[in-house]
């Protein structure tokens, strides 16, 4: 019998891994997203006050990332992520996504995946804004109009207005849409992103309440801070509702299921975290207001619980998820990809981290930028901070004495991050933001 050449061998294995992978089906992808969720409110991060038994299993089966970040307030957190930019680049104003950019769903949806968006919109009130943005689908909170979200709640499935009167809950009419989008595009591929209404204020009883009320009209009854524990829980129990579904439908292994928050916990929820009291920050720039939960579970590629500390930036989704789903990474983004992380390589981790935020609420021209690492944090006005002694940046260093200290190097490598994204502000941006404040935004 005659052996094939080595170099033939070699060959042929290559070609086998390379149509294997090609083989391999696309996986199927789903961002959920809670509203107001910081990191310190799940029991697998060190939560001591809240149950998140669902995340919990989750990332303890998948992987747990302790360094996510985002911006501080909602409508900046949701532009950066669904279309992989910094804000510095295309934020305009709160509750407006300008409908020149690209999105997740829009480059998803050119390589063939079926795309869903159920939860809370604030990013424009016309009623073909889900579509234009990419999404085939859209059970959507705060579209057209803000009414109420809870009890008997409004909403908009595909841009037309529907109110619920007999006691409805409004999160879990949206999970039931989300289950079903999931039953109907079981063949796959599909992407459903979920930025849940929970767990925003008021905070109102839940139907697992024992003082729910399905009578309930309005945001302005039956609100007591208490009732934050119950949302998580319910948040919760929505999460684990898709879980299960997935797994009814046979779809679980390949599906890359992912949860965020959007931005730290509501400034009036103090919360027990790893043995000390810990007050959320929602618009604040510090930790209490960026560092949120982000959890990933893929059977098919995380097949162990593992626990991460490379830095991650909401503008690094988008890639992560082309990459995933074997979509070009565009070029003209911010994010870095951490699908090498999700299957346990190391991949390319962030050195750093940018954030410029300006909520842009009606004449607010506030902007306060900078750029942090694991250990230093620098803003645009020379403030720097030692995050490990210092955490909630209580007490800024003076420059004249870092002179010799690694502090000095890291504050160098942080003015040179600030100094890239010097002149990245569209003028035209800002010409658009003040034509905007000539009138009170809704």
């Amino acid at each position: 019998m005659t052996k094939a050449p080595f170099s033939a061998v070699i060959l042929s294995l290559i070609f086998a891994a390379v149509s294997s992978a090609l083989d391999a089906p696309r996986p199927d992808l789903i961002l959920i997203m809670a509203d107001d969720f910081g990191y310190e409110c799940v029991t697998a991060n060190g939560g001591e006050s809240y149950r998140t038994p669902h995340l919990d299993r989750l990332a303890a089966a998948g992987a747990r990332f302790e360094q996510c970040h985002t911006l501080p307030l909602c409508t900046p957190t949701r532009v950066q992520l669904m279309t992989g930019r910094y804000n510095v680049r295309n934020y305009l104003n709160f509750g407006t996504l300008p409908r020149s950019e690209t999105t997740f769903a829009h480059r998803l949806k050119q390589a063939g995946y079926a795309t869903g968006i159920c939860g809370k919109w604030q990013l424009g009130r016309e009623s073909d804004a889900p579509r234009h943005f990419g999404f085939d689908e859209a059970c959507l909170w705060q579209h057209t109009r803000r009414p109420p979200r809870y009890a008997n709640p409004g909403l908009e499935y595909e841009g037309v207005e529907k109110d619920f009167t007999g006691g409805e809950y409004g999160p879990g009419l949206v999970n039931d849409f989300a289950l079903d989008f999931l039953t109907r595009h079981k063949g796959g591929p599909f992407f459903l992103y979920y930025p849940m209404i929970l767990t925003h204020d008021p905070f109102q009883a839940t139907p697992d309440s024992l003082d729910w009320d399905p009578n309930t009209v309005g945001e302005r009854e039956n609100r007591h801070l208490k009732h934050f524990a119950e949302m998580t829980a319910w948040m919760d129990k929505m999460v684990g509702r898709v879980d299960a579904k997935l797994a009814e439908l046979g779809i679980r292994d390949n599906t890359l299921l992912m949860f965020i928050g959007d931005n730290g916990t509501h400034r009036s929820v103090t919360s027990r975290f790893q043995g000390s009291d810990y007050r959320g920050g929602k618009g604040s720039t510090t930790r209490h207001g960026t560092h949120v939960p982000f959890i990933a579970s893929w059977p098919a590629k995380i097949r162990e619980g593992r626990v991460n500390r490379d830095l991650i930036s909401t503008a690094d989704f988008l890639p992560t998820m082309c990459e995933a789903a074997g979509v070009a990474v565009p070029t003209d983004i911010d994010g870095v990809s951490f699908l090498p992380q999700l299957r346990g390589e190391r991949g390319i981790p962030r050195d750093w981290l940018y954030c410029w935020y300006s909520p842009r609420q009606r004449a607010d021209r506030t902007v306060r930028e900078f750029a942090w690492d694991h250990r230093h944090k620098l803003y645009r006005d020379g403030r720097f901070f030692d995050l490990v002694a210092d955490p909630d940046e209580t007490s800024p260093l003076n420059f004249t004495q870092l002179e010799g200290k690694s502090a000095a190097a890291a504050a160098k490598r942080l003015q040179a991050v600030l100094d890239r994204f010097q002149d990245a502000r569209p003028a035209e941006l800002d010409r658009r933001f003040e034509q905007t404040t000539k009138s009170p935004l809704p």
